[in-house]
């Protein structure tokens, strides 16, 4: 027969083990909601391409290739087991292909991101004016961006790898030639830069500007 103590030491046992079944109990039906609540948002959830204000949204192609023509760099965007990574890249974008060139070296990050999950999006933007107000709310700026999505491979023909190193050359150095002002591109170069391509599957573009006499509107660059 037991003692006193035992038994209080019994059922402050059985009391913590019914709190914990209780607690257990209380997060598996709230894990079902939450998986419900998620799986009904995902299904309601608009495409990756439509901007939420549909008033600010660009669709007109020339305007997106324009963008992404006249762009001096985008934020590439990969993902590596949950955790995102995006970096400041180099690009051109081949208008016929419509596709997006950029290089890196043989090993890193993006290698390795791109080789495990190809889903790839690259974002370019442009900031305008800063637009002051007489309310905090009110505050803004005008701006033009474009997301980008599709699957991005490494070029594996030396002659597609060429096409793509010469795009950039020629984007960010026109007034250079090869065979003129450099030598053109050798096949010992192919060997050490690896060459990407993302293949445009849907794009996304957005823009916000106000009237060219809004009050008090500047650049960041010359801030008053």
């Amino acid at each position: 027969m037991g003692t006193p103590a035992a038994a209080a030491v019994g059922l402050n046992l059985q009391t913590d083990i019914d709190q914990v079944n209780g607690l257990k109990r209380f997060l598996d039906e709230t894990g079902k909601d939450k998986r419900k609540f998620a799986a009904k948002n995902c299904m309601t959830s608009p495409p990756l391409y439509q901007p939420r204000r549909a008033d600010r949204a660009v669709t007109d192609e020339s305007w997106l290739k324009a963008m992404l023509h006249k762009a001096p760099y985008g934020a590439l965007g990969t993902e590596w087991q949950g955790q995102p990574f995006v970096k400041p890249t180099l690009f051109a974008y081949d208008e016929a292909a419509n596709a997006i060139y950029f290089h890196g070296a043989a090993e890193g990050r993006t290698r390795l991101n791109i080789e495990a999950n190809p889903r790839t999006c690259l974002c370019v933007c442009e900031l305008g004016r800063l637009l002051p107000a007489d309310t905090a709310m009110e505050f803004g700026i005008e701006y033009a961006s474009l997301m980008v999505f599709g699957e991005t491979r490494l070029v594996s023909e030396p002659e597609e790898a060429r096409h793509g190193l010469q795009l950039l050359l020629d984007k960010y150095f026109p007034h250079l030639k090869p065979g003129a002002d450099y030598r053109p591109i050798v096949p010992e170069e192919l060997n050490i830069t690896l060459v990407y391509r993302l293949d445009v599957d849907q794009w996304s573009g957005k823009q916000d500007h106000a009237a060219s006499d809004f009050p008090g509107a500047f650049y960041y660059e010359t801030l008053p």
